[in-house]
This record gives structure tokens, C-alpha cells and sequence, in this order.
């Protein structure tokens, strides 16, 4: 079963002074507010912030219905736009498997996977003896799904107080409280040259295909970045 020692320290780790919490808040104030706008009732607000969990797949997934996209079309969306939690596991996981942890926390926690509770554990996974990791990380999921749904819940309770420069406002809160994560977190030259790059990049490539910037801008800067570092070390 899953030590409570743990797992309430990992939850505890929303209310540290550089806890997600307020920006996840805000970020899903937004969602829950949207979610009212299109139609949704609260169970199926909070059913799917907690199913979508991740905002951009929560936005995409708001935004497809919007313009009246097919469930297919919506759940490829989702998808692929999630696909980007692929290296977050492939780096997070393997810090956290013991032999003596059954495979079914593993299969579990990897819902809980996002770069708000994904920051929180590579800082301080070094802190947790490793046969406990995966309790701390479930402790640390549950914490950020919590935040999460509560953000929802008052977003679609007061959606009529919130005009649409309001509402995204609030929700390019946690795009930007990632990147100071981001930055602060850097250990290395190839981390902070990739989140330089990406920065820079971004708003040029806008200019000639707005579609692909974000991607582009990514595989650009994170390429040069990781050749650069490769580079370096060699």
C-alpha cells in the first residue's frame, strides 16, 4: 500500500513558497469558467478536469468542442498535444523505481504527470529515499489534481464575473510561472541555452507560421542546445 508518512509529505509540497498552487488556481479559475461557457455542468467540469488533468490538454480539449469538432478529432487532439509529457516520464520514472513498489503505482501515478507536479519531484526527489519516491510522487499528483479541481470549481462558480481578457490572464499565469521554474531550476548549459533559445525563437518564427512556432521553436533551440552541450562535454 502507499506509506501515509509520504505521501502527505509529498502533498504538503503545495504549500512550500515555490508551489504551483496559486498558478494552477488561476490557470483553472480560467478552465472552469469555460467549461460554464460551453455548456458543461459542474460534475463534468470537475469529471474532466480531473480525467484531462494537464491545462493545454484541458484547453484544446474546450476549444475543439467549441468550434463543434468530432470526438475523434477532439481525443487526437488531446493526444497529441499531451504527447509532450512523454520525456517527463521517460526522465521522472526511472528515479523512482524499486523493486520492492508494486507496477500498479507506477501505472497509476502516471496520470499525475505535468510540469507543475514533474518540477516539484525532480527538485526534490534527492531528499526521498528511493523506495519511497513513488508514495511522495503520488502525495505530490494528488496534491496538484486537488488544486486543480478546487480552480474549476471556482471558475465555474463566479464565470460571470470574468470577461474574456480576465480569463486569459489568468490562465497565461502558469505558462509563465513554469518558465521561472524553468529557469531557476537549471543546472546546466544545454537547460538554460534551450529555455534562451526557445524564448527568443518563438516570436520569430510566429511571424511566418504561427501554427508551428511553438514546436518549431522547441526542436530548434532544444537541438542546438543539447548539440551545444554535447559539444562541451566532449
Amino acid at each position: 500500500m502507499i506509506n501515509k508518512n509520504f505521501f502527505f509529505k509529498g502533498y504538503r509540497s503545495i504549500f512550500t513558497h515555490d508551489s504551483p498552487a496559486i498558478a494552477l488556481t488561476c490557470c483553472f479559475i480560467a478552465i472552469g469558467a469555460l467549461f460554464k461557457n460551453l455548456g458543461f455542468n459542474i460534475q463534468e467540469s470537475i469529471f474532466s478536469t480531473v480525467l484531462t488533468y494537464a491545462l493545454p490538454g484541458s484547453l484544446v480539449m474546450a476549444e475543439s468542442m467549441l468550434i463543434g469538432a468530432s470526438l475523434l478529432n477532439i481525443f487526437l487532439a488531446v493526444w497529441f498535444v499531451n504527447a509532450r509529457l512523454y520525456p517527463m516520464a521517460v526522465s521522472l520514472f526511472p528515479l523512482m523505481m524499486h523493486k520492492s513498489q508494486p507496477k500498479w503505482k507506477y501505472y497509476f501515478s502516471c496520470h499525475f504527470i505535468a510540469v507543475s507536479a514533474w518540477l516539484i519531484m525532480k527538485s526534490n526527489y534527492k531528499k526521498i529515499p528511493k523506495e519511497h519516491r513513488i508514495d511522495y510522487w503520488i502525495g505530490i499528483g494528488s496534491a496538484t489534481v486537488s488544486v486543480s479541481v478546487i480552480g474549476t470549481l471556482l471558475g465555474f462558480s463566479f464565470s460571470e464575473y470574468l470577461n474574456k481578457d480576465m480569463m486569459m490572464g489568468l490562465a497565461i499565469l502558469n505558462p509563465v510561472y513554469f518558465l521561472c521554474m524553468m529557469v531557476g531550476a537549471s543546472r546546466t548549459i544545454p537547460v538554460s541555452l534551450s529555455v534562451f533559445l526557445g524564448t527568443i525563437l518563438g516570436p520569430l518564427i510566429y511571424l511566418f507560421s504561427p501554427e508551428w512556432s511553438i514546436l518549431l521553436a522547441g526542436v530548434i533551440g532544444g537541438t542546438i542546445a543539447y548539440l551545444i552541450g554535447e559539444h562541451s562535454v566532449s
